[in-house]
C-alpha cells in the first residue's frame, strides 16, 4: 500500500518531523484525547514525532504503533523512551494487511495518506479494524494552501516540484482538501473536517522558525536533488527559488499553510 517516501529517510528529515510535531502540537492534537484503557492504533508512526503527543496527551491508552520502515520504528522507540519514558507502546513493523482480525477503539492517522497510492482503500481497511462506535482521526496537509509574501514565481516553482515529485511517486500532497470526501466514501459516519491554519510573521518568531523555516522550507529542500535530477529545475533555478522562499521567513515576510483534521465514526 505504500509509495516511495519522497522526503527521504535522512537525519535532516528526522529533525524536520520533530520540529514540525513540536511546533504544531497544540494546533494538530487539540481536541484529541482517548480514555485510559482505550485500544488505539497509530497507523504509520514514522519516527515517533506524533507518538510522543499521543502517549503524553492520553496517558493509559493501549497504543499499537505500526510502520513499514524498520529504521523509522527504531527512531520512534528511542524518541518515546526519551520524551515519555513511562509510556508503553506495542511497536510493530507492519502495514494494514498484517492487522487483519484485530480490533481497536480508535485509529490515528497523521501525514500518511498523502504518501499512499490508494488512500481510499487504506481508509476502508482501517474502518474494518474499528470496534462499533470507534473513531478515526485523520490529519493531512495541503501544499496548495501555501501562500506567502513576497510573492515569487521562482519560489512557487520549487514548491510545485515537491507536489509533482510526490505525485510521480504515487502520492498526493494536495490531499488535505480531500479528507472529507475520502472519509465519507470509505463509509465512516458523522464525518467532521476542519482547517488547522498556520500563519507566521515576524511577530510570531516561534512559528517563523519552527514552521516556515524548519518545517516547510526544510520539506521543500528535501527534494532538491530529485528535482534537479528529474530536470524540473536547474541548480541555479532551485537556489533562486529557495532564496525567494526564505524571504517569507525574513522581517516583513509572511507565510500561510493549512492542515485539515477529520474525524469519522463507525
Amino acid at each position: 500500500m505504500g509509495t516511495d517516501y519522497v522526503h527521504g529517510y535522512t537525519p535532516a528529515e528526522t529533525r524536520r518531523l520533530s520540529d514540525q510535531a513540536g511546533t504544531l502540537a497544540d494546533l494538530l492534537h487539540g481536541g484529541t484525547t482517548y480514555a485510559p484503557g482505550s485500544r488505539v492504533l497509530e497507523a504509520g508512526c514514522g519516527v515517533g514525532a506524533q507518538t510522543v503527543q499521543l502517549v503524553t496527551r492520553s496517558p493509559g491508552i493501549d497504543l499499537v504503533s505500526i510502520d513499514i520502515s524498520e529504521a523509522s520504528l527504531a527512531q520512534a522507540k528511542a524518541r518515546v523512551a526519551e520524551h515519555a519514558p513511562h509510556a508503553t507502546v506495542d511497536w510493530r513493523h507492519a502495514d494494514l494487511h498484517d492487522l487483519s482480525g484485530e480490533k481497536f477503539d480508535h485509529v490515528f492517522v497523521c501525514f500518511v495518506l498523502e504518501h499512499l497510492a490508494d488512500p481510499a482503500d487504506a481508509l476502508v481497511r482501517l474502518r474494518g479494524l474499528l470496534n462499533p462506535g470507534g473513531t478515526i482521526t485523520v490529519i493531512e496537509g495541503d501544499h496548495g494552501s501555501a501562500f506567502f509574501h513576497p510573492r515569487s514565481a521562482e519560489a512557487q516553482a520549487v514548491i510545485d516540484c515537491l507536489i509533482d515529485l510526490q505525485a510521480a511517486a504515487g502520492g498526493d500532497s494536495l490531499i488535505g482538501r480531500r479528507v472529507q470526501p475520502l472519509l465519507e466514501q470509505a463509509g465512516y459516519d458523522d464525518v467532521q473536517v476542519g482547517p488547522r491554519t498556520v500563519y507566521a510573521d515576524q511577530n510570531l518568531p516561534h512559528l517563523v522558525d519552527g514552521f516556515t523555516r524548519k518545517t516547510f522550507i526544510a520539506m521543500v529542500e528535501s527534494v532538491r536533488d530529485r528535482a534537479i535530477a528529474a530536470g524540473l529545475r536547474t541548480e541555479a533555478e532551485w537556489a533562486a527559488g529557495i532564496r525567494d522562499l526564505e524571504k517569507s521567513a525574513a522581517p516583513g515576510g509572511t507565510f500561510h499553510y493549512t492542515f485539515f483534521k477529520g474525524v469519522g465514526r463507525t
